[in-house]
């Protein structure tokens, strides 16, 4: 079983004892986080599609650590003026123990019409 979260403007596929690297979120270390915004869930061959997301559905996982990731190199140059410049970057982000994806199914109210008189 998968499901496919929106975080942050991007979408992951989270599945259960696995761990996602997500862009920085403001959670302490070893906090539970829920995911509220399941865009699909996949159950073997059953699957539901959210219109824009899944009702009564939501990740559970674990912050493990946050930390930065491996140093991009940015280097520009114009040849022949003598034009150099070196810049580097390192991207935050928040690893995420993903530890229970729930699908509570959606309870069927049963409405009785009451006839006019």
């Amino acid at each position: 079983m998968y499901a496919i979260v929106e975080e942050g403007g991007k979408q992951y596929k989270l599945e259960e004892g696995r761990y996602l690297d997500i862009e920085l979120i403001d959670v302490k270390e070893n906090d539970k986080v829920t995911f509220d915004k399941v865009v699909m869930l996949v159950n073997g061959k059953k699957s539901s599609v959210g219109q824009p997301y899944v009702k009564n559905a939501t990740v559970v996982g674990t912050v493990l650590k946050h930390d930065k990731a491996k140093k991009v190199l940015v280097y520009k140059q114009r040849a022949k003026k003598g034009y150099r410049k070196k810049q580097g970057h390192r991207q935050a982000f928040t690893r995420v123990m993903i530890n229970k994806i729930n699908t509570k199914a959606a309870k069927k109210e049963e409405t009785t019409a009451v006839e006019g008189e």
